[in-house]
């Protein structure tokens, strides 16, 4: 239970740290970097792709976050879905390298055409309906200094309770991550991350002007966003925990090949990292074909589809459909090729 707790906060954190970084990078540029990747399907569809075929779940979560403020299309977080492989292709890249070397290219390129592929059929209708109903809110009259040195002893002096509940909240779970009490254990490239880009939100919320600390952080991140995703991801995770420790997957997939396609598929909804190891423990000792593997990666995507729950479980049930079409599509051409 406690494990499933610092898991969900780690996601949450995660996700609140990088709508906070997009918000302020709105506010600065006021939104033209994020509208220019929105005029630009192609560049979406490339960008999401390579976040999400960065092993474990953070470009996924970045993804979604973008998602959920309209500055991606559905199609796009369908292309960095099937890209990701979660915490599998950590696994992978140390049983089999040179397959999952292979395996994350095609993930990408899948990933990509399946994404211009949904835009293409769903006109992109799909992606102010299903995404955030509060798209980030720029305020014309406003100018906002988001960096003012001068300010800074009076913002301090003077400080909000806003700002130092937030600032308090940030520096403990910098801290946390330091000591190993969330987040991987050991010093990796996900630990080193989540560090620079929660040390880059510390920095955020220490200097911004009081106006965009309220408006823009407090209110539409903070109060309207991350108490939404940490009970979707928590509940989320203490289901599949209870779930995984139940069932016993792995005397299902011992009645033939195809029956193991089936079932990659079909597991690969589980927004969850552990179940989806089967598939890939089995193809590393030889006992599934790569078309399982293949399969079971394009519907799976570890956790990054959690925060989707938060944000609009319409989209969540229709990226997993779209991807378990796809996977399976794709795997059944490829089995009965041989492979």
């Amino acid at each position: 239970m406690i494990s499933v707790i610092k898991h969900a906060l780690m996601i949450t954190t995660f996700v609140a740290v990088m709508m906070l970084v997009i918000e302020y990078l709105n506010v600065l540029s006021r939104g033209k970097w994020q509208d220019r990747l929105a005029n630009r399907p192609w560049g979406q569809y490339l960008a999401a792709g390579l976040l999400g075929a960065t092993p474990g779940c953070l470009g996924a979560f970045a993804v979604v976050s973008m998602y959920a403020h309209r500055r991606l299309s559905l199609g796009a977080v369908v292309a960095a879905m099937i890209a990701t492989s979660g915490d599998e292709s950590f696994v992978l890249f140390a049983l089999v390298p040179r397959t999952a070397f292979l395996l994350t290219a095609l993930l990408f390129l899948i990933g990509t055409g399946a994404g211009a592929l949904t835009d293409l059929l769903l006109k992109h209708r799909l992606t102010g309906k299903l995404s955030c109903c509060q798209d980030m809110v720029l305020h014309e009259e406003d100018h906002c200094i988001c960096f003012d040195l001068k300010q800074l002893p009076v913002q301090w002096r003077n400080c909000s309770p806003t700002r130092g509940i937030l600032t308090v909240a940030l520096l403990l779970f910098l801290f946390a991550l330091i000591f190993g009490q969330v987040g991987p254990v050991q010093w990796n490239w996900i630990r080193i991350t989540l560090l620079a880009s929660t040390a880059v939100a510390v920095f955020i919320v220490a200097t911004v002007p009081d106006h965009f600390l309220e408006d823009h952080l407090w209110k539409h991140v903070v109060r309207e966003h991350v108490p939404r995703v940490f009970a979707w991801t928590f509940g989320a995770l203490l289901v599949m925990h209870f779930l995984v420790d139940r069932w016993q997957l792995a005397d299902a997939i011992r009645s033939g090949k195809w029956l193991v396609l089936g079932m990659a598929g079909l597991v690969g909804i589980i927004p969850e990292s552990g179940p989806h190891l089967i598939f890939t423990t089995l193809y590393a000792k030889d006992l599934a074909p790569f078309s399982v593997l293949l399969t079971s990666s394009i519907v799976q995507d570890g956790h990054g589809m959690l925060p989707m729950l938060a944000h609009s479980r319409w989209a969540f049930l229709i990226v997993k459909l779209i991807n378990l079409l796809v996977g399976l599509a794709v795997g059944a051409l490829l089995m009965a090729s041989g492979n």
